[in-house]
This record gives structure tokens, C-alpha cells and sequence, in this order.
């Protein structure tokens, strides 16, 4: 059985819609297209395991996703659903160009100056409409680090980003 933890999660179930078992989803992806041919996903159960199911169709409804799952033909079948966190395997991803990666990549990942030392670890990110601010957190405190090349060498392989804090990179010049 698959842990949940090493799936990705693409959406969210908001509610029952419809009276045949449907579900609404809340898209949790840049790309919400992949719902209507979707036909594979998991489900977390109990003890951190996942469940697959098979989506048997998906359209779209005003900015979310109806999902007819199978083998959930009522509401009530439909109501347990609700609130749970639909998730793909990793390898249904898009590969990614050289020096790009997903969000799920980087959090939890440790944050260290040039030198080696701890600032901390990767722990949200916050879209500003400019570069995405890395939230960077330690037992001191919290640190914003804009999430752009200038400021940050992502090191998936060592399991770490290494960061130019902004009043560095602004004393450099």
C-alpha cells in the first residue's frame, strides 16, 4: 500500500453535487485540465495508507470540478468524500525543465547560507504577484526569501536550498 505522505494532492472534495454520487472539487494545481481525463486517484485512510479510486468522468463547474467517482452513486456515498484531499502518484507529473521544480519538492527541504549554516527549513510559499516569497522557518523565527535565482540555488539531490539573504545580496553591491 502506497503512504499518502508520497502522493501529491491535486484537489480538495468541497461537497456532494448532484444527486447520483458526484463530487465538487477544488482544483490544488496549476493544472486544473488534467480533471476530465483523470481516471485514477488515491484517498487517505486510516493509519496514513492511500485508497485508489477510479474517476469514471470530470467536468468543469464554474471554476471547480464535478468528479463522478466509481462505485459512489448517492449523496450519502457522495458525503464521505467530503473534505478529503485527492492526490496522484508523483510519476504522473509533468517533467520539468533543468532548474524548475514543484512546490511539494522544496517544502520541508533545509535552507542554509553559502557557508553551510542552518537558516532554517522550507515551510510555505507565498504568492505575492511578483516572485514567490519562500517562508523559511527556525526556532528563532521566520525569514521571507524571495523565491527567484538571485536569492536561492534550489539542491533537490542534496535535499537542501541555498540561500542569499536580501540585505546580503543588497550589501554586495
Amino acid at each position: 500500500m502506497r503512504p499518502f505522505a508520497d502522493l501529491v494532492t491535486i484537489g480538495r472534495v468541497v461537497k456532494p453535487q448532484g444527486r447520483k454520487g458526484e463530487v465538487l472539487v477544488e482544483p490544488l494545481t496549476d493544472r486544473p485540465d488534467r480533471f476530465p481525463g483523470l481516471r485514477r486517484a488515491y484517498v487517505a485512510t486510516p493509519g496514513g495508507g492511500a485508497r485508489e479510486i477510479r474517476v469514471e468522468s470530470g467536468w468543469p463547474h464554474k471554476g471547480r470540478f464535478v468528479v463522478k467517482i466509481e462505485g459512489v452513486d448517492t449523496i450519502d456515498q457522495a458525503e464521505a468524500y467530503r473534505g478529503l484531499d485527492i492526490r496522484i502518484g508523483e510519476e504522473e507529473l509533468a517533467i520539468l525543465p533543468a532548474g524548475s521544480y514543484y512546490l511539494h519538492q522544496i517544502l520541508g527541504l533545509r535552507v542554509e547560507d553559502s557557508s553551510g549554516r542552518l537558516l532554517g527549513r522550507a515551510q510555505d510559499l507565498i504568492e505575492t504577484g511578483a516572485a514567490p516569497v519562500l517562508v523559511v522557518r527556525a526556532e528563532t523565527g521566520e525569514t521571507l526569501l524571495p523565491l527567484a535565482a538571485e536569492f536561492v540555488r534550489v539542491d533537490l539531490q542534496g535535499g537542501r536550498i541555498v540561500a542569499t539573504l536580501p540585505e546580503l545580496a543588497d550589501a554586495d553591491r
